[in-house]
C-alpha cells in the first residue's frame, strides 16, 4: 500500500496543472510556506532566529539536487558556504543539511569531493557542523564512501541513514565507528521491493531495531528524524538508559505543536529547515513520504 501511495502521489504531482497550482498561484506559494522559510537566505536566517527563540535547533537546507553541469555545482557550493557564514556572524544555533547530488555527486564524484571538502572546511573553521542528506538508493554507496572519507578529515560531519533500504543494518553497524552525528529517518523515495520494505509496519520494525542499535552507540550521536508518535515513544524509552546526547528532528512546518512540546519537556529538537527556490520538489517529496502529509498540507492549503 504504501508504494502504490507514493507513486500516486508521485504522479499526480508530475502533473502539469498540479505544478501550476503550486509554484503560479498565490495559494500554492502558501501553502510552501508553511513548510519553506522562503527563497531568500535572509528569510532562513529570520525563520531560525524564531525557531532558536523558542528553544530549537535548525538545520539549514539550501534546496536543489541533481545538477547537470560544473557551474551548479560550485555555485551550490557558495551558497552553502555563505550560508555557513551567516549561521556564525548571527550566532545561530544551526548547522546546514546538503545533497551531494547538488554538489555533483552523479556528474563527477571529485568534484563533489572538493565540494564537501570545501564546505567541511569552512564548517570546522566556524565551529559548525554538516550534515550529508540521503537520496536515492543508487547514490547510497558513495555518499556514505564520501561522509566516511571527508569526514576522517574533518570530524565535523553527519549523515542521514534510511530504514527501508535493505542495506541500511549493515551500513549502520559500518558507519557508527566513525563518530559524528547520524539522522535516523524512514525513507522518501520511490524505491522497489528487491532495494526497500515496502508496508508502514515493517518499515516501523525496521525503523525501532535501528534506533534501538543507534541509541546503545556512544561512539555517535543519534538524531531521531520523524514525527511518528510510537516512533518517538520508543525513543524516549531507550533515552532513559542512553548516557551521551541524542536529539529529535522535524520538518519545519510539520507537527509544530509536538515539536514545542517535545521541547518544553526538555528534549533537544532540531527542525529542518528549507529555503531556496527550488522548493517544489521538496515539497512533492514531503507529501509522498507518508499520508499524513498530505493532510497536513491540505489544511494548510485552506488556511488551517
Amino acid at each position: 500500500m504504501r508504494a502504490l501511495f507514493v507513486r500516486v502521489v508521485v504522479a499526480v504531482t508530475s502533473w502539469r496543472a498540479v505544478r501550476w497550482l503550486f509554484t503560479r498561484t498565490r495559494i500554492g506559494r502558501r501553502v510552501a510556506l508553511r513548510f519553506v522559510a522562503g527563497e531568500a537566505l535572509d528569510d532562513a536566517v529570520r525563520v531560525a532566529r524564531g525557531l532558536n527563540d523558542a528553544g530549537m535547533s535548525v538545520s539549514l537546507d539550501h534546496l536543489g539536487e541533481h545538477v547537470t553541469d560544473a557551474a551548479s555545482a560550485t555555485a551550490a557550493r557558495d551558497a552553502y558556504l555563505a550560508c555557513l557564514d551567516r549561521i556564525a556572524a548571527d550566532g545561530l544555533d544551526a548547522n546546514i543539511s546538503v545533497k551531494l547530488t547538488q554538489l555533483g555527486l552523479g556528474l563527477d564524484e571529485g568534484l563533489c569531493a572538493d565540494n564537501l571538502q570545501a564546505l567541511a572546511r569552512r564548517a570546522a573553521d566556524l565551529g559548525l557542523t554538516v550534515t550529508i542528506d540521503m537520496e536515492e538508493s543508487n547514490h547510497t554507496g558513495a555518499t556514505l564512501r564520501l561522509y566516511e572519507t571527508v569526514g576522517r578529515v574533518h570530524g565535523n560531519l553527519g549523515v542521514a541513514i534510511q530504514a527501508y533500504l535493505h542495506r541500511t543494518p549493515a551500513d549502520l553497524d559500518h558507519i557508527i565507528p566513525l563518530g559524528g552525528h547520524i539522522r535516523l529517518c524512514k525513507g522518501a523515495y520511490d524505491e522497489g521491493v528487491a532495494v526497500a520494505l515496502q508496508s508502514r509496519v515493517d518499515i516501523d520494525s525496521a525503523y525501532d531495531r535501528l534506533l534501538g542499535r543507534l541509541m546503545e552507540a556512544s561512539e555517535t550521536m543519534p538524531a531521531v528524524a520523524t514525527h511518528d508518535g510510537a516512533r518517538i515513544a520508543r525513543a524516549l524509552d531507550l533515552a532513559v538508559m542512553r548516557a551521551g546526547p541524542f536529539e529529535f528532528q522535524m520538518l519545519f512546518g510539520v507537527r509544530t505543536r509536538l515539536q514545542q512540546e517535545l521541547v518544553e519537556a526538555g528534549h533537544p529538537m532540531r527542525v529542518y529547515l528549507p529555503y531556496g527556490d527550488s522548493w517544489y520538489p521538496y515539497l512533492t517529496r514531503r507529501l509522498a513520504e507518508r499520508p499524513a502529509n498530505v493532510w497536513f498540507f491540505v489544511r494548510a492549503l485552506f488556511g488551517r
